[in-house]
């Protein structure tokens, strides 16, 4: 049953159809019974916000630790709605596309912004290359950097796009220079509802700092880690693993994982620096880790997805790039590297089985 408490947009649209409470949940349930999976996510979602209940279940990223079931209110999915139609300038009727899975909180807040703002959305299975697959143009879409690597060539048909779910490269983000479209790297996660802050990495305006969106303030704790105040979407303060340099309270510039960071000889090394560095070079996956050294406590490794015995590119020239200490001394290979769904590496679980890989160099 549906709640009369529940808000939608009077210019909401799904797939260019006007829907309202009593439709949209009868859609809900038809896309429920789907055979298709990015339906049925759908389908759950909407079913879950539209009955009368306060809150949604989700599951956290692990961002903030380990993965673990919370209640968010809809009315602080709301606000954060809210502070990303204001923060792009994105008003009723702005055209946008669902390319994301709706079973993680990126992928559900495009649905309530929908709802809530007025757009007319539009929805594609959460593949690589759903961009690719019709001619029509957005206003306003989000991706992983997997599917934007994959999309590069139709990016034309997007005004504005955010990134988020994983890192993006240095490689990436230098093949994003060129074009038109406005791209901004987002960071957030299942606490803070979605994105709290935006990086701009192309035109005029890009930059290597996050800025705040409305309503939310930064300062860091001891161990330099993100501090966020977030009062329209948290009511406590949510303390992150992630390493910043606090440019000011609705400014920062991210580092690197805490959980992450290698102390080699007493220099401290941030892996996904290392890896921006790389990625330019080295075209498969791979990671920057470390193992027990008896001289520096802990030492450089790369870890490449590759079966030891492909052949493996010279990565002498991308080892001239680094500096002394961010070389690594040993190098790896992994045949198959377990990704989330988002394709985000498990970092934990590579290094758990790291006796399975083999030494190359």
């Amino acid at each position: 049953m549906t709640s009369s408490s529940t808000y939608i947009h009077p210019k909401f649209k799904l797939n260019g159809l006007p829907y309202q409470l009593d439709d949209l949940y009868e859609l809900a349930l038809d896309f429920e019974k789907s055979l298709v999976p990015h339906e049925i996510e759908i389908g759950k979602f909407l079913i879950e916000w539209l009955i009368n209940k306060d809150y949604i279940n989700v599951y956290t990223s692990g961002s903030t630790g380990t993965p673990k079931k919370i209640n968010i209110l809809k009315t602080q999915m709301i606000n954060s709605a809210i502070a990303t139609g204001i923060f792009f300038k994105l008003t009723s009727n702005t055209r946008v596309l669902l390319c994301l899975p709706a079973s993680y909180i990126a992928g559900k807040m495009m649905l309530v912004r929908a709802m809530i703002l007025g757009w007319d959305l539009h929805i594609k299975a959460p593949e690589k290359n759903a961009i690719g697959q019709n001619d029509q143009v957005y206003d306003f879409v989000a991706m992983v950097p997997y599917q934007v690597h994959h999309s590069l060539k139709h990016l034309n048909k997007v005004k504005k796009l955010i990134i988020g779910g994983a890192a993006i490269s240095d490689k990436l983000i230098k093949e994003l220079q060129n074009i038109d479209t406005e791209v901004f790297a987002t960071y957030g996660m299942t606490e803070t509802v979605s994105h709290i802050a935006i990086r701009p990495i192309n035109g005029l305006t890009k930059s290597n700092y996050y800025h705040a969106l409305p309503d939310v303030k930064f300062s860091i704790d001891q161990r330099e880690c993100l501090v966020i105040e977030a009062s329209q979407v948290s009511k406590l303060k949510i303390i992150t693993n992630d390493v910043v340099k606090l440019i000011s309270n609705n400014t920062f510039e991210y580092l690197g994982r805490f959980d992450n960071i290698i102390n080699s000889g007493g220099i401290k090394l941030f892996p996904e620096q290392i890896e921006a560095k790389l990625a330019k070079f080295i075209n498969r996956p791979f990671i920057i880790a470390s193992e027990k050294n008896e001289a520096l406590g802990e030492q450089l490794i790369l870890i490449l997805e590759a079966d030891s015995s492909e052949p493996i590119p010279d990565i002498k020239e991308a080892f001239a790039i680094l500096l002394n200490y961010e070389r690594p001394k040993k190098v790896y290979s992994f045949i198959k590297f377990p990704c989330t769904e988002t394709k985000k590496i498990k970092r934990s679980e590579i290094l758990k089985n790291l006796d399975q890989a083999a030494q190359i160099i």
